[in-house]
């Protein structure tokens, strides 16, 4: 019994030995945890770049499908939707926040009356939201829509209006892009100075806004360069029997004639005025001879000139701007014309490359802005000193005529036969520019 009690006495010691050497020294630590491999799902995922997000921005105008502005309305839309067209084909304007900016454009038919205008531009920003805003064509139309913009605090491109006094109103968000009006006939009377200085000047012009504010700065100059006045008249918007007008003129022994208005009394203005032979040297008339439709009058439109704001045949270069030391921006004025006639079968009129360059001068502060905030984008119009295929682009920045265009200038074209017969539109003036001489006086009917 006691061997036996031994024996698993024994077994148990051996046992316990056993185990003792299997299991880790009592004096050592264990040892660390073996660390794993992060699992393939912890590592950095390969992603694509977010897509950068597409800004729409609206562009409210209105414009004269009928009524007295009709065909300069419509073209100055064309050239506006050219440009909105070209940069959205193009992929929009692209800021440094990774986004992209996009435009539409909300339109309605002012049919060429302001009271429709007002209405038309609440609507606009009410009710459309429209971001900013062009003007419609003309200063008259111009100057109802502007009321309603600086209300609402909205910046407005005024592309068709050369009318000085709403600049001179308190008005901080209307930026001009045409010359304006109280210098559009100055380079006119410069060219009649070296061509005959003793010439009897007669103005004759319609009773609009944009007519009169010419005339307003056309007398004073006219005089500070000697000369004579022999008649001032004005006429209605709607008149369609010059013939009372023409005899004042003929009575008056006035050798040159300069006003006019817009195109439906200007093409009717220069048809009795060929018709009834007033035997003047010269004829200037506002807009109507800078359209392209013109010479369908025939004869009646050989030597009449105009104030252009622009023209391809002295279309503005990179060189130019180079010279003045000003940035260049935009396309070439050839350019400009070749998609303008590619998307349209006409060439271009300034009223087109007014339209045009309002969009360029938008897209160009968006891109200086970096934004479309209208804060940033108003404060790079004030900054804007730029020359393109149109001209200068500076704005008035004081208090007494903020958002007054300070840069660009006219030029004189004149309508003249080629060597073929057919009547092509000239620039007489400045002579650096000019394509022709001046016809002058010009051919008796």
């Amino acid at each position: 019994m006691k061997r036996k009690f031994l024996n698993v006495l024994g077994l148990l010691l051996v046992a316990a030995m056993l185990l003792t050497a299997c299991g880790p020294a009592a004096t050592e630590p264990p040892p660390p945890a073996a660390t794993e491999a992060p699992a393939a799902t912890q590592a950095p995922v390969a992603t694509e770049p977010p897509a950068p997000v597409e800004k729409t921005i609206t562009i409210g105008f209105t414009s004269s499908l009928t009524g007295s502005q009709e065909v300069s309305s419509k073209r100055q839309v064309a050239g506006f939707n050219l440009w909105m067209n070209q940069v959205n084909e193009a992929g929009g304007i692209a800021l440094g926040d990774g986004s992209t900016v996009k435009f539409a454009a909300v339109t309605y038919d002012d049919e060429s009356n302001k009271e429709r205008v007002q209405e038309l531009y609440t609507r606009l920003v009410t009710e459309d939201n429209a971001d900013f805003l062009i003007s419609p064509y003309s200063s008259g139309l111009t100057a109802a829509a502007s009321i309603v913009a600086e209300q609402n605090g909205k910046i407005m491109i005024t592309a068709g209006a050369a009318e000085d006094d709403a600049y001179k109103t308190g008005n901080t968000g209307l930026f001009q892009l045409y010359t304006p009006g109280s210098l559009y006939l100055i380079s006119t009377v410069d060219m009649l100075k070296t061509l005959d200085p003793e010439a009897k000047v007669a103005i004759v012009h319609e009773n609009d806004k944009f007519s009169t504010s010419v005339v307003e700065g056309l007398k004073p100059y006219l005089e500070s360069q000697g000369f004579e006045i022999v008649l001032e008249e004005g006429y209605a918007t709607e008149t369609t029997d010059f013939g009372p007008v023409i005899n004042k003129l003929v009575d008056s022994g006035a050798t040159v004639l300069l006003g006019g208005g817009h195109y439906p009394d200007g093409s009717t203005f220069a048809r009795q005025l060929y018709e009834r032979k007033a035997g003047l040297k010269f004829i200037s008339l506002l807009v109507a001879p800078a359209d392209s439709k013109f010479p369908e009058l025939g004869d009646a439109a050989l030597g009449v000139s105009t104030s252009s704001q622009w023209e391809l045949k002295a279309t503005h270069t990179e060189e130019e701007a180079a010279a003045l030391g000003i940035p260049w921006y935009g396309p070439t004025g050839e350019d400009f014309a070749a998609a303008y006639e590619a998307a349209t079968t006409e060439k271009p009129t300034y009223h087109v490359a007014g339209g045009y360059t309002a969009g360029l001068i938008l897209q160009k502060a968006i891109e200086n802005a970096d934004s479309v905030d209208p804060e940033k984008v108003k404060a790079a119009l004030e900054a804007m000193d730029i020359f393109t295929f149109y001209g200068g682009i500076k704005f008035d920045t004081s208090p007494e005529a903020h958002g007054l265009q300070t840069s660009h200038q006219m030029v004189v074209a004149q309508w003249q036969k080629n060597d073929a017969g057919e009547l092509v539109r000239q620039v007489i003036w400045p002579a650096d520019v000019a394509t022709a001489d001046p016809l002058y006086p010009v051919p008796a009917p």
